[in-house]
């Protein structure tokens, strides 16, 4: 797969593929803390998503190369601060999950979506178009509705290290289809910030974290599902698609991952969602179609 040549269409599949996957494996991420840490868990599971990638970074790097591309000081630079934020946005992630339940984090963690063409708009003073903020102001109400998340009163400790996730996340999207572009390589730039997140959470865990063989056994399943899907496929896509979509519609697009989170519970574990629960995903999906459609309609009527 190329990550050349992509319609906004084809990107946009991308990323709700790869919130499609993200979704499914917010349950493995809870339960995966059973035998071990939370940083301890993601730096396992980055580690086998950077093995998952490996080969076609290698592919690309060797390509480049003949093409007389090299990445320079800055782009590994690059690499090693989306990596960084990459990394506390997971840790923060895990470690919210620790004392709170995977309804109010999917909440929570929507809370990046406006936060994105905020900061568009405050940093590299890009205006996204005009249907972004209602869209992105839609998606957090749709998904407050779709989880039924606690009000602000009832926040315990595990929720506010789950809204401190948001930042990270925030700046990760905005930046992260701007330095693929730059790299010309989408799987390099993967494959590296898997590295770093895995280095940095996985040191951190044998110094702070308790760790047995019964412990990983325990939680292999879980890590070899997020590890292998989560991140060597999921955010993988999200590099690819993040080069031709713009980063407030791709935060957009990948806020289904509440609704695929509410379906894939409702598949697997039992869970039921009413009225207002399909409101909610309704909403998010109708913002998501806004973002993709309404820009298309206003060059269409230009011609």
């Amino acid at each position: 797969m190329s990550p050349d040549g992509l319609t906004r269409w084809q990107a946009g599949a991308l990323l709700l593929l790869a919130s499609l996957i993200w979704g499914s494996a917010f349950v493995g991420q809870a339960l995966g803390m059973a035998g071990v840490g939370p940083l301890t868990f993601t730096g396992v599971r980055f580690v086998l998503g950077a093995l998952v990638v490996l080969p076609l970074a290698w592919r690309e790097q060797q390509a480049l190369r003949g093409a007389g591309h090299r990445a320079s000081r800055q782009d590994v630079a690059a690499i090693g601060g989306l990596g960084l934020l990459l990394c506390a946005g997971v840790v923060m992630q895990q470690i919210g999950l620790v004392s709170t339940s995977v309804t109010n984090a999917g909440f929570l963690t929507a809370l990046y979506v406006p936060l994105v063409p905020v900061l568009a708009w405050a940093l590299l003073r890009e205006l996204p178009h005009w249907t972004v903020w209602p869209a992105a102001l839609g998606c957090l109400v749709g998904t407050w509705l779709l989880t039924g998340a606690a009000s602000p009163q009832h926040l315990g400790v595990g929720d506010l290290w789950v809204m401190a996730s948001a930042l990270p996340w925030a700046f990760h999207v905005l930046l992260v289809g701007r330095v693929a572009n730059r790299l010309r390589g989408a799987y390099t730039l993967a494959c590296g910030q898997f590295i770093v997140c895995a280095l940095v959470s996985g040191v951190a865990g044998l110094a702070l974290e308790p760790l047995s063989a019964e412990g990983l056994r325990r939680a292999a399943g879980a890590i070899a599902y997020t590890g292998f899907l989560s991140v060597g496929v999921a955010f993988t896509l999200q590099v690819v698609g993040q080069r031709h979509a713009p980063a407030s519609d791709a935060a957009i697009i990948l806020s289904t991952e509440t609704v695929f989170a509410a379906l894939f519970g409702a598949l697997f574990m039992g869970d039921r969602l009413g009225a207002t629960g399909l409101a909610g995903a309704a909403l998010i999906l109708a913002c998501v179609l806004a973002v993709q459609v309404m820009p298309m309609l206003k060059t269409s009527t230009a011609r």
